[in-house]
């Protein structure tokens, strides 16, 4: 049986597309194997978002043919999409390169190009002028208990920091019956935890015009099997009055939100073309959590974006402090070709981006471990993933790491666990109830 091995970087987004195409070269007979070991075809899916990316992505491409000289590589991804030829040049071991669209055909190209018809193959094309959403599913049964399912693709805002949309092109939306379809497939073998997940997951409908996120969630709701529904990263003006009331009547949606932040300065959100203002996202933070008081509202923030003064700095800072969230994600600015901010003045000295983020992370680590004190004392409903060592592992609907004494009997079942302590800045104790 022919074997292919996978490495993937980037976003959760990627992580699926990547079991996508793993499927499809199981339906073609292919046994999937680590990407360590000697395979037949070798997949590379790329990322883009930093210059440290593009490094590890040149890095796992060369490392292939030191595995199997006479393997097939494959570069797929938001670099390979960005950067085809470039990567070509840098990188001549390539032999077939796909972007961010047709990776459907992936299997088929591999067999076009070991039977010798093409040199090296490039199907890379422009991304704006894709209009459709590539359908791709996950049937298979892991040993994970919760899955992501991709409803998204693309995004239209076009951040002047953020290469994304250049690499995924317009926003296209999964047609909800084939959202509908796959969550049933994986409630019934034994998911009990879903994620939404796609580039801009609130723009979802908006190109079909007779659906969008709200109504695909009230669907998604309905599936017995389903237990639990998360997003991926949503922005605050999608925290309306409309949806605070939908989340109302749906109990599976989890107590937790990723809100984009990127900076507690509004004069740095101007700039970075962010279609908000700190008290807007304020006022979002605090609807939520009149909805649910134990919420977990977790972001990503960017330091050191151009022309970024001390004082902005310190109104992110005093912002976060104010709104208390319970986990951030620190970037230090990463300029990207053909972004706007890349061509920005007073870009940021790379010592100025350091001090900035050990000063957030040190904060940062004061918030998360506040909000994890919280619930010390407290039953809390987990759901349990992995076992290890005679402790299971799980997390609850606001996103919080739990471990209890415990074995296998526990993986993929919610249960009651009374909070002790906190055993390390990420995760809690406590016995089953």
């Amino acid at each position: 049986m022919r074997k292919v091995a996978s490495y993937t970087l980037g976003c959760k987004v990627n992580q699926y597309d990547t079991e996508a195409v793993l499927e499809k070269f199981k339906e073609a007979g292919y046994e999937i194997t680590e990407f360590s070991e000697y395979a037949d075809v070798y997949i590379v899916n790329t990322c883009t978002v930093t210059h440290l990316s593009d490094r590890k992505c040149r890095q796992m491409l060369r490392k292939t043919k030191k595995i199997n000289p006479d393997s097939t590589l494959v570069a797929m991804g938001c670099y390979a999409q960005i950067a085809a030829d470039k990567i070509k040049e840098q990188v001549n071991e390539i032999d077939i390169i796909v972007g961010t669209d047709k990776r459907n055909q992936i299997v088929e190209l591999v067999e076009e190009f070991e039977q010798g018809q093409e040199e090296m193959i490039n199907i890379v094309s422009n991304i704006m002028d894709v209009r459709e959403f590539e359908e791709m599913t996950i049937s298979h049964i892991g040993e994970r208990t919760r899955v992501y399912v991709k409803v998204q693709e693309g995004c239209n805002n076009y951040c002047s920091y953020c290469i994304i949309p250049y690499t995924r092109g317009k926003i296209r939306s999964r047609k909800e019956d084939q959202v509908f379809e796959e969550v049933k497939k994986l409630a019934a073998l034994g998911f009990k935890e879903i994620i939404l997940t796609g580039i801009h997951v609130l723009a979802y409908g908006k190109d079909l015009g007779d659906t969008n996120l709200i109504k695909l969630l009230k669907r998604v709701h309905d599936i017995e099997g389903i237990e639990r529904i998360r997003m991926s990263s949503i922005e605050p003006v999608a925290i309306t009055e409309e949806f605070i009331n939908a989340l109302r009547e749906m109990p599976k949606v989890c107590h937790h939100f990723h809100l984009s932040l990127q900076s507690g300065s509004d004069t740095v959100l101007r700039r970075m073309n962010r279609k908000y203002t700190a008290d807007e996202y304020a006022k979002s933070v605090e609807a939520l959590r009149a909805l649910w008081p134990d919420v977990a509202l977790t972001t990503d923030i960017i330091v050191g974006f151009p022309g970024e003064t001390d004082e902005e700095f310190e109104e992110t800072l005093e912002f976060v402090k104010r709104v208390q969230l319970a986990q951030i994600h620190i970037f230090p600015f990463s300029p990207r070709e053909g972004t706007p901010a890349a061509k920005m003045k007073n870009q940021i000295a790379p010592e100025v981006k350091e001090k900035r983020e050990k000063a957030l992370a040190l904060e940062e680590e004061v918030l998360r471990k506040s909000f994890m004190n919280q619930f010390i004392g407290e039953e809390m409903d987990v759901l349990f993933e992995k076992h290890q060592e005679g402790y299971v592992a799980g997390y609850t609907s606001n996103y919080l790491r739990v471990q209890v004494a415990g074995d296998e009997s526990i993986e993929n079942t919610i249960r009651k666990v009374k909070i002790e302590k906190q055993i390390d800045g990420h995760t809690l104790y406590g016995k089953l109830v």
